[in-house]
């Protein structure tokens, strides 16, 4: 293949990490490639709270732009932040191996005393994020919890949690880990439950490109495709978009597909949630009987509050 193929990034130190491992596994391939960096509206403003910006595909529209206008030739995105639903004209080429779906706490203080801090509502807790679900999660455990805006790329966060009164702030672990960031003073929220797709890569192209799509598509890992696709069936039947209190989980043990899902209502009081165990040839409609289970216990409220907000 001739073609240095364009990579197209957002700048944050995470995507140009994202973008520079796509571009050594091509390269792995005797493929050249080269980065194109691209700004988003996400990360122009740091101030709006994502949930206020109408946030599904604010860190991924401006890539999907350059990808339709030839500027570049492929987009890496973290593929959480990737609507459900790809602009027409762009596919999916490859999704890669996934690291680590889990939510993190960076705590200001020794863990023993904040843990039973945690749980006393006389004390007052202070708590980050900019994600509507771990919002809703977190004030759902912890309902006496007041809950601050936290925007930035994650070395602009951390910073800011360190700087501030809070007494921690949530991170993907993912994405801290990846570039080597997260902090000694950190614990993973074993319970709390992660966005669809969390942890995975993404690489799309154009559709008519099969150069491209073949090339990226040799770095594909099935699982990773199969569990993201059903955490994000999930998330399109509920709802749609990714600015909103819903989160998915599945694994895939002994040709089995082990899942959890739940949707919250936004200030956290309601979640009804569900688990269910699938066949992997039942792959295809998992993340669909899931949410509509989850739509029939009680989510279809949660869902008609979300939208009337």
């Amino acid at each position: 293949m001739n073609k240095v193929i364009r990579i197209g990034t957002r700048e944050s130190q995470l995507a140009v990490w994202q973008a520079n491992l796509i571009k050594n596994l091509l390269k792995e391939k005797n493929i050249a490639s080269e980065l194109i960096y691209i700004k988003s509206e996400g990360d122009i403003d740091l101030i709006t709270p994502l949930y206020e910006m109408g946030v599904q595909g604010v860190f991924t529209r401006s890539l999907d732009a350059a990808l339709l206008n030839n500027r570049i030739d492929i987009a890496v995105h973290s593929m959480k932040d990737v609507p459900t639903q790809l602009p027409e004209g762009i596919i999916q080429s490859a999704v890669l191996p996934r690291a680590s779906y889990k939510d993190i706490l960076v705590y200001k203080d020794g863990w023993l005393k904040l843990n039973a801090e945690m749980e006393d509502a006389s004390i007052p807790f202070t708590i980050a994020t900019s994600s509507i679900r771990r919002k809703a999660q977190w004030l759902n455990r912890y309902p006496h919890h007041t809950i601050e805006n936290l925007r930035g790329n994650v070395n602009t966060r951390l910073q800011k949690t360190n700087d501030s009164n809070w007494n921690g702030a949530i991170f993907a672990a993912a994405g801290l880990e990846r570039i080597n960031l997260r902090p000694k003073n950190s614990i993973n929220l074993e319970w709390m439950l992660p966005a669809p797709a969390q942890g995975a890569i993404m690489v799309v192209c154009r559709k008519d490109d099969k150069l491209c799509f073949d090339a990226c598509h040799d770095l594909n890992d099935s699982h990773t495709a199969i569990c993201t696709k059903i955490e994000r069936d999930f998330l399109r039947t509920l709802l749609g978009g990714c600015s909103t209190p819903i989160s998915a989980l599945a694994i895939i043990e002994n040709d089995q597909i082990i899942f959890s899902g739940n949707i919250c209502s936004v200030d956290g009081k309601y979640k009804v949630e569900v688990n269910k165990t699938f066949a992997l040839t039942e792959a295809d409609n998992a993340g669909t009987t899931a949410a509509t289970e989850v739509l029939q216990n009680g989510g279809q409220a949660i869902v008609n509050a979300i939208k009337n907000v």
